[in-house]
């Protein structure tokens, strides 16, 4: 095998690794309005309004919640986007036991 079947091999290994659902998990912290986060929610989540405010207040009382579920690339410009935002996120495989 050449250098470029090698990286072409390579490639699609790391392609089929990040195939399937992946979440986004929402964390609590005190630093952060309402507001903020409901926003924040609408503008990368496309949650409407009353889901944006119920997951709100999942994350604060529960100290977290999944807020989107999708295929890892639009999973990680959303906790891309949230980081930007000052909010605490994790990205991971979906787990569909606790969904």
């Amino acid at each position: 095998m050449n250098n470029v079947q090698l990286y072409e091999m390579s490639k699609k290994q790391s392609t089929k690794s990040k195939r399937g659902k992946y979440q986004v998990t929402l964390h609590n912290d005190n630093r952060n309005t309402f507001d903020h986060v409901i926003n924040c929610l609408v503008d990368a989540c496309g949650h409407n309004e009353l889901q944006a405010h119920q997951c709100a207040l999942v994350v604060h009382n529960a100290g977290r919640c999944v807020v989107f579920i999708d295929c890892h690339e639009d999973c990680e410009a959303v906790h891309e986007y949230f980081i930007k935002n000052k909010l605490k996120s994790t990205l991971e495989k979906h787990d569909k036991k606790n969904s």
